[in-house]
Order: structure tokens, then C-alpha cells, then sequence
């Protein structure tokens, strides 16, 4: 049913692109998430250093090791209150656009940030104030990935600017573009309030199935603990996430997804796949 993968920076630290790409291919791991300067050490990709060639030497290297990138991470803070940090942001994720259509990503991929400069959560995130500027934030995005002919994937989180399914839909409606996806990471949609709740857990995926389902493209597989109102993040099967709804939808709705573990490692990316594929199987789901 899903088709698994996992980070790049999950699977090896930060080396040589040949290395890393090495180390992917070593572990059996076809389908990956890959945030350029988290993984890749001998080359600069901070904003300006975009080249033809060498998102040429990526695609090439990628397929030489029957490799995908199923999400070209570039993580922004698009609802930054600093005009000037925002504007660099915003900068570097449409060059990674780029990167993107050399390589043939899926998708380039960001959250949507915090009303903070330095992602602290804030009351001010959830504001009429925020959400419009993280608009215009993303219609500059999403200009360019039209332009180009390439997709931007966005993950809600319950406390980010997209904190909800209905403030998912309600962006989706008001950004209007068919160069916008979903990645669904369901246990970053769960707040504290829902962590002993199967019903509150399910009704949350529920709804995000039901509001845009038909935009969702990616996910993002993990499980959670609360410190507080902390998320902690947990290998599949050792926190508190309910999977029976997503697998529900996942199974019906969603056939051959690629879904990118996260928090992962080569040794326990086996176990966490077969636990995954044995929710599948919950009675129930068809």
C-alpha cells in the first residue's frame, strides 16, 4: 500500500553528495526526503548559488542510484514578522524550486511557520495578521512554481500559521493553485489536548481527508509523545498516535503513496515498515 522511504539526514550525517548518495542506495531506500543542506557537505546551497550544472550533477547522481526525491525539503518560516528575514526565505525557497525541476522532485516542502523570528511559539501565530502575511509569503512562492512547472508541498502543524484542517483548507482556497499540495504528517496535526484520544485523533484525520484529501500528496510517518504542550517525536508503535484512521483512508483513498519516515534510522527502518504495514491490516480497514 504505502510506499516507504525516510530523510536523507535520517539515514547518514552530513557528507559528500556521492557519499550520502551511497549511503541511501546501501540501505535499500529508494524514496527520499532530502534537505540539500542538512545532507550534502562539498557544496554551497544557501541562496545565490544556484546553477544549471550542478542541478544537472544532482539529477545524474540521483539516477544513477535509481534514487527519487519524493520532497526537496526546504523548511521556511513563511509567517516570519521581519520583512527582511521573511523576504530571504521566501528567496531561497523559490531557488530551490529550481533545484526541484533539474532533479524532478515531487514537490519542494515547507510548514508554515510561526509569528516569530526565531520559531518560538506565540499566541500572535494563530492571528488574522499572521495568516495574511504567510499568504503572501506563499503567493510569491507559488508565482514562481507555476512558472516553472513544479509543485510546492506544505505540511500543517497545530502550532503553526496552518494549525488546523480547516486553516488548511481555508489556504488552500484562498492561495487557488493547482501547484499546491499537501504533505500530510498527521501527528504534527495532533495537539496536546488529543494525546489519549483515539476519537479526537481520528476525528482530526477524518476531517483533513474529507476537507482536501484530493490534495494530499506526501506523507510523513512518526509518533509522538507530549512533554507539556512539547511534541516529542517516537518511532511508529512507541507513542500515543492512533494510526487505524489514516491507514482507513490511506487504504481507500490513497493507494501506493509515498510516506517518508521520519526520525528514523537505517537499523530501525525495517521494524518501523513492518509495524507500519501491519496497521494496514487493522481489522476494518479494506
Amino acid at each position: 500500500m504505502i510506499q516507504f522511504g525516510m530523510r536523507c539526514h535520517d539515514i547518514c550525517p552530513k557528507l559528500p553528495l556521492t557519499e550520502v548518495l551511497d549511503a541511501v542506495q546501501k540501505n535499500r531506500i529508494r524514496f527520499i526526503q532530502l534537505a540539500l543542506s542538512k545532507s550534502v557537505s562539498d557544496y554551497d546551497f544557501s541562496y545565490g548559488r544556484y546553477s544549471a550544472g550542478l542541478g544537472r550533477l544532482l539529477k545524474e547522481e540521483l539516477e544513477q542510484r535509481d534514487i527519487h526525491v519524493a520532497v526537496l525539503g526546504c523548511y521556511i518560516n513563511p509567517a516570519n514578522p521581519d520583512p527582511d528575514l521573511r523576504k530571504a526565505a521566501v528567496n531561497r525557497f523559490i531557488e530551490h524550486l529550481k533545484y526541484a525541476k533539474r532533479i524532478g522532485a515531487d514537490m519542494t516542502g515547507t510548514e508554515t511557520g510561526r509569528f516569530s523570528t526565531d520559531m518560538t511559539v506565540v499566541d500572535a501565530t494563530r492571528s488574522e495578521e499572521c495568516y495574511e502575511i504567510v499568504l503572501d509569503s506563499f503567493r510569491q512562492i507559488v508565482k514562481a512554481a507555476e512558472q516553472l512547472g513544479v509543485t510546492v508541498g506544505v505540511e500543517g502543524v497545530f502550532d503553526h500559521t496552518l494549525y488546523s484542517p480547516k486553516m488548511m483548507r481555508r489556504f488552500l482556497d484562498d492561495i487557488d493553485s493547482e501547484a499546491v499540495e499537501v504533505i500530510l504528517d498527521a501527528v504534527n496535526l495532533i495537539p496536546p489536548e488529543a494525546e489519549f484520544s483515539r476519537e479526537e485523533q481520528a476525528k482530526i484525520i477524518d476531517e483533513a481527508f474529507s476537507l482536501y484529501g484530493d490534495r494530499i500528496s506526501v506523507l510523513h510517518l512518526k509518533d509522538f509523545v507530549f512533554d507539556g504542550r512539547k511534541q516529542l517525536y517516537r518511532h511508529p508503535g512507541e507513542g500515543h498516535f492512533d494510526y487505524s484512521a489514516l491507514m482507513r483512508h490511506v487504504a481507500k483513498e490513497k493507494p501506493a503513496i509515498i510516506g517518508l519516515l521520519e526520525n528514523s534510522s537505517p537499523d530501525r527502518y525495517p521494524s518501523d515498515c513492518a509495524f507500519l504495514e501491519k496497521q494496514a491490516g487493522i481489522p476494518g480497514i479494506q
